[in-house]
Order: C-alpha cells, then sequence, then structure tokens
C-alpha cells in the first residue's frame, strides 16, 4: 500500500510501497487512514535533523496528526467497533519497569528517554492507507467532528499546556472557580505565533474566558490576523510593536503561551510576564543559537513577582479527549473559522511541494479516504 516516508541513509523523501498491516493482538485496531496534517516537525524530519526508523526498516513513515476509520478490532476490543472515527495518540511507553511515568500511562513525562512515537522516532507513522495500534490509544471521534478531527493532535497541545497551567496556579487564587464564570475571566493571556498551534491556542484561551492577544511577526492586515481577530482576540505585530508596548497594551500579562518556536521573541516577552504570571513553552527550536537575554532583570523578576516557567511536550489521553470535546466546542462557536484552518486536502502524490516545498497557508492535510 503507499505510504510516504524518509530514507535517512540516503537523505530521501519518497513515496513509498509499504506492507498492508494486520491484526496481531486481542487488543489491536486496524484503521483505515482517512486525513493526516502536515505539521513543522514532518518538514524538519524531511531535512533529516532527527527522525528514527524501527529496527529492521531503513525508512520511517512520517506522520502523526491522523484521524482514521476502525475497519477491524480484535477479541479483547471493547470500546469501539467497524465505522468509528478515532485519532490515535503519537508517544508509546518505554518498556522499563523503573519509569513511574509510563507504567502510569503518562508516557508523555517518560523519565528515561527510551520512549517510541509514531511517525516521529523509531515507530512507522500515520501517513499511509492503514496502520493497526492498540486500542488504548485510539481516541473516540464523534461523526459531526469528520471535517475538522484531524486538528485535533495540534489542539492537545494546548490541552495538556492549560492541564499544567490550572494545577501550577493553584498555588494561589488565580482561576475563577464560581459556578457558570469560565476560568480564565479577568485574566489576560499572549499567544505567540499565529501558526495552527497559536491559532488553536487562542480559541481554547478564548473558550476559558482568557482576553487574549496573539503577538506574531506579520504586519495587519494578513489572512491569519484576520482569522485570529474575527475570534474575538486582538493581533498585534511585533514588527510595529516592541514587548514593553505589549505589556503596556495588555496590562498585567498573566499566561504567555509559546507557539512560535523562536528563541529571540520568546526571551523578549518573558521579560514582560506579569505578576504571578506563567509562561508555557511550546516550541522545538533547532540546538546552537545563541542570544543575548536581559538576565539579571529576567531572573529578578521570576523571584519577585511569583512567575513559573513551563515547558511541554506531546501529550496525554485526557489531553486528547480534551482536545476533541474542545473541537466541539469551536465547531459550535467559530465553524467558518475552524473549517478554514485547513487550507487544503491533497492527495498523497502531492507530497512533495507539502513536505519540502514553500510552507503555504495554516494547515496542509493528505487525504486517504
Amino acid at each position: 500500500m503507499r505510504a510516504v516516508g524518509v530514507v535517512p541513509s540516503r537523505r530521501e523523501l519518497r513515496l513509498l510501497d509499504h506492507q498492508r498491516p494486520r491484526l496481531s493482538g486481542p487488543n489491536d485496531v486496524l484503521v483505515r487512514t482517512l486525513d493526516v496534517g502536515i505539521c513543522g516537525t514532518d518538514r524538519e524530519i524531511c531535512t533529516f535533523v532527527y527522525g528514527s526508523p524501527p529496527q529492521g526498516f531503513d525508512y520511517l513513515v512520517l506522520g502523526h496528526e491522523s484521524l482514521g476509520e476502525v475497519v477491524e478490532v480484535g477479541a479483547g476490543v471493547q470500546s469501539l467497533k467497524p465505522g468509528d472515527l478515532v485519532v490515535p495518540s503519537v508517544r508509546r511507553p518505554c518498556p522499563h519497569d523503573h519509569c513511574r511515568p509510563c507504567r502510569n500511562d503518562q508516557q508523555d513525562y517518560c523519565g528515561t528517554g527510551d520512549f517510541v512515537e509514531r511517525g516521529i522516532k523509531m515507530v512507522h507513522g500515520y501517513m499511509t492507507e492503514s496502520y493497526v495500534d492498540e486500542e488504548k490509544f485510539m481516541n473516540l471521534v464523534p461523526q459531526h467532528l469528520r471535517d475538522v478531527a484531524v486538528l485535533t493532535e495540534p489542539l492537545t497541545i494546548a490541552e495538556k499546556a492549560l492541564q499544567q497551567v490550572w494545577q501550577v496556579q493553584g498555588r494561589i487564587p488565580w482561576k475563577r472557580t464560581e459556578p457558570g464564570t469560565p476560568p480564565g475571566l479577568g485574566l489576560n493571556a499572549v499567544v505567540l505565533g499565529a501558526g495552527p498551534i497559536g491559532i488553536l491556542g487562542t480559541m481554547a484561551l478564548l473558550s476559558r474566558g482568557f482576553k487574549t492577544y496573539v503577538y506574531s511577526r506579520s504586519k495587519a492586515p494578513n489572512p491569519k490576523s484576520e482569522l485570529v481577530e474575527s475570534l474575538g482576540a486582538e493581533y498585534i505585530s511585533s514588527l510595529d510593536t516592541t514587548a514593553e508596548q505589549l505589556a503596556e497594551r495588555v496590562g498585567n500579562i498573566d499566561l504567555v503561551y509559546e507557539a512560535v518556536g523562536g528563541s529571540e521573541v520568546s526571551f523578549e516577552v518573558i521579560r514582560v510576564l506579569g505578576v504571578n504570571g506563567v509562561f508555557v513553552f511550546t516550541g522545538i527550536p533547532a540546538p546552537g543559537k545563541i542570544i543575548d537575554i536581559h538576565g539579571d532583570l529576567t531572573m529578578r523578576n521570576i523571584v519577585l513577582m511569583n512567575q513559573a516557567i513551563i515547558g511541554t511536550v506531546n501529550a496525554d489521553r485526557a489531553a486528547f479527549q480534551s482536545a476533541i470535546a474542545d473541537l466541539g466546542v469551536f465547531l459550535e462557536r467559530w465553524p467558518t473559522q475552524l473549517k478554514g484552518m485547513i487550507t487544503g486536502r491533497y492527495s498523497p502524490d502531492q507530497y512533495q511541494e507539502l513536505l519540502i516545498g514553500k510552507n503555504k497557508g495554516i494547515k496542509n492535510v493528505i487525504q486517504f479516504g
């Protein structure tokens, strides 16, 4: 069957002839791939900075943002049936008994580094016609989300980030707890970047009551700024507005959700984080770049203003389930904008332009189904 993948030893991106999978255990699920989103990680793997094939293969099938349809289930599967829509998770636990996160199904906090990730590290991904995985790694999707469910995995980044933010900020009376009141009401959030991760994070923050600002490089008006402002957030260009001016405009910056993947703008904004503020890093820039930062002032602020800095990677089952639920909320509140995030759906034959061509639009999808 067809698959899109890389051959690292030859530094090649190919349309592959990949073996068709079969059920091998009672908890296995056979899934027909419908949509696979293209993200920055896929494009970086195509530059061969990382990406490891499974043992016994010289190639790695790409793709970790997936929506599929269940075709067949093993005898032990209880929660899924043929015809169900599913979104699979990405990371799989390490094998070590002493790794408590992995033994408790929180492999996103793996302590050994010996986890594997579908389409990224030592396990084939979903950019192929069908795949098999265990029931526990599948997340059921309501049928009415068919057109937008491929956005689930990128949304899990914001979902996991917010889970951590609520836990960290439980140290102070920060979250609104009155019945019927959004938990972020009265708080100011800044999103760095207006790509898919940033826009989905903006929706998540707005839906929780945060007054939300998106701080991105491109000057307005542009398609992304128009989309952001149609949601009810405020778009601010970093070319027009310094970090200090941003803070003056926003007021106390309670939360920064970084979705830009760049250290320079991030460390400029961390300098103006507000009292009791939280800064969440989600981007993974390439190593090696050295920048100047206001180290003493930043450290002083972190201490004197009780600030917290969080890094977050991957996502657990709870984050996937929250993302699916939130997509339903977003679809009801912003149907045109949510659907409009998917710039286009393309055939697998167009993999070259999507993965190594100029990055265009917001979210491009390869359609198998």
